[in-house]
C-alpha cells in the first residue's frame, strides 16, 4: 500500500456495539409482535377448549361466533360505545379540572390542604359502588349522575400526583426565586407548574382508566336500559337476555376503549416529556 492509495476508513462498528443494535432491533419487534402473538395463542387456545368440551354457545361462545355477534349488533353496540365514550371522556376532563384546580389551591394554600385533603382521601377509598345509588337518589339527571361517579373515581389520582409534584420542586431553584423576589404567580408558572407536568401526566394515565370503569359502574347502578344505553347496559340487557356472545362482544369493545384511552394519554406524556425529561429520554447504549 502506497501513500498516494490509501485504504478507505471504514466505521465499522465493534462486536459490543452489534451486539448491543441486534438487541435494539430484537427489542423494538418483540414490543409489537409478542403481544400480538400472546393474544392470537389466548384466542385460538379459547376456540380450542370450546370445540373440543363441545361447551354450549349459551355458555361459553367460541371467538368467531363473538366476531359473528359483534359485527350483527354493531348499530346497537356502536351507539351504546358512544354513549360510554361520552361519559368516559367528560369525566376525565372533569377529573383534569377539578383533581389539578384543588392540587394548586391545596399547594397555595397548607390551610386549605389540611382542611379538604383528609376528605378527599375519604372520597377515593370509599367504593364507588356504595356511593352511586346515593346520588342516583339526589341527582334527578341520570347523565350528571354517572358523570359524578365517573369523576368520584378518576380525580383522586389527578389530584395526589400533581399535588406531590407541585411540592416536589428543587429547593435550591425555589430559593433561587426567592432570592431574585420571584412573585407566588412566577414560582408558581415558571417553577411549580413544569416540574409537576410528569407526576400530572402519570396521574392522568391512571385517571383514564378509572374514568371508564366509573362510566361502567354508574351505567350499572343507574340501570338504563332500552334506547339510550351504554355498553355496560348492554351488557346487563344481554346477561337476562342470555345472550353471552353479545356481553363477550361488548365487554371487547369496553377493553379496546381502555386500551386506546392508556395509548392515547401515554403518547400526550410522550410528546410532553421526551426532550426534556429523564423518564422519557431515549439512552444510547
Amino acid at each position: 500500500m502506497s501513500l498516494a492509495d490509501p485504504s478507505p476508513l471504514v466505521d465499522t462498528p465493534d462486536a459490543d456495539e452489534q451486539a448491543r443494535l441486534r438487541a435494539r432491533r430484537i427489542e423494538r419487534i418483540g414490543k409489537w409482535s409478542l403481544p400480538v402473538i400472546v393474544m392470537a395463542l389466548g384466542i385460538f387456545l379459547w376456540d380450542r377448549i370450546v370445540v373440543w368440551n363441545e361447551i354450549p354457545h349459551y355458555i361459553l361462545p367460541g371467538p368467531g361466533r363473538v366476531l359473528d355477534t359483534l359485527i350483527a349488533d354493531w348499530g346497537i353496540l356502536y351507539e351504546a360505545s358512544l354513549l360510554t365514550a361520552r361519559t368516559t371522556i367528560l369525566a376525565l376532563l372533569l377529573a383534569v379540572i377539578g383533581g389539578a384546580g384543588l392540587a394548586i389551591l391545596f399547594n397555595q394554600s397548607k390551610m386549605v390542604e389540611m382542611s379538604f385533603y383528609p376528605y378527599a382521601v375519604i372520597l377515593q377509598v370509599t367504593p364507588v359502588v356504595s356511593i352511586a345509588p346515593l346520588i342516583f337518589i339526589y341527582v334527578d339527571s341520570k347523565t350528571a349522575g354517572m358523570l359524578l361517579c365517573a369523576w368520584i373515581v378518576a380525580f383522586f389520582p389527578v389530584l395526589s400526583s400533581t399535588t406531590l409534584g407541585l411540592n416536589s420542586v428543587d429547593h435550591n431553584l425555589r430559593d433561587l426565586f426567592r432570592i431574585y423576589g420571584a412573585t407566588r404567580w412566577q414560582k408558581l408558572w415558571m417553577l411549580q407548574l413544569p416540574s409537576a407536568l410528569p407526576y400530572f401526566l402519570g396521574g392522568l394515565k391512571i385517571a383514564g382508566g378509572l374514568s371508564l370503569i366509573g362510566a361502567v359502574v354508574a351505567e350499572l347502578v343507574a340501570g338504563t336500559g332500552g334506547v339510550g344505553a351504554g355498553l355496560a347496559a348492554r351488557i346487563q340487557e344481554a346477561g337476562y337476555r342470555l345472550n353471552i356472545a353479545r356481553m363477550f362482544a361488548a365487554l371487547s369493545l369496553v377493553a379496546a376503549m381502555g386500551v386506546f384511552i392508556f395509548a392515547a394519554l401515554s403518547v400526550l406524556s410522550h410528546m410532553l416529556l421526551h426532550k426534556w425529561h429523564e423518564s422519557a429520554l431515549t439512552r444510547e447504549g
